[in-house]
């Protein structure tokens, strides 16, 4: 019973390291957008995942093409299948790794606990730029490509704040 109580604490735990760290590609809360935008281009494509969840995860597009500098938006949709409500968090990280701190996020479902209720859909946005500092890195200034990966897994026990989007629906 410990070791499945130390299971599920790890990722939560693991997460939290990342987000403060930067440490696996993991991308930081952006306070405001920058100010230069870039004409140079970079792909965008959205990976989710699911674990341990009777829920479908999608994002709306499969990828976006911005400029360096330029504030994206991006939509994903949950569905929980089941008859009880969900509550899980979404950890994510971009790849590749040198990208990381270069791919910020105004806004984003992952910044807390959600609770899906049941046969509901919901409709999460993501505002997103690439910062311009990106350009100088010698390391990081030929990505032309980023992946954006969602995995969202089961949590319990967080304090339950409103949802970031609304219900679209019920899935049938």
């Amino acid at each position: 019973m410990a070791m499945t109580g130390a299971a599920f604490a790890a990722v939560p735990l693991y997460r939290l390291f990342c987000q403060v760290t930067g440490f696996d590609g993991t991308v930081k809360k952006a306070e405001k957008a920058p100010d230069t935008i870039l004409d140079e281009t970079v792909l965008i494509r959205f990976d989710t995942n699911v674990r341990g969840l009777p829920m479908v995860f999608k994002a709306e597009q499969i990828s976006q093409r911005v400029r360096i500098g330029e504030t994206g938006m991006a939509y994903f949709d949950v569905t929980n299948t089941s008859d009880h409500p969900i509550h899980a968090t979404a950890a994510y990280n971009v790849v590749p790794e040198r990208a990381g701190p270069y791919f910020q996020k105004l806004q984003c479902f992952c910044f807390e606990g959600q609770v899906i209720q049941p046969g509901a859909t919901m409709k999460f946005p993501v505002q997103y730029f690439v910062a311009p500092e990106i350009a100088t890195d010698r390391e990081a200034n030929g990505v032309r490509e980023i992946t954006l990966s969602y995995t969202f897994y089961p949590t319990k026990g967080f304090e339950e704040a409103p949802n970031a989007a609304a219900p679209t629906g019920a899935a049938g």
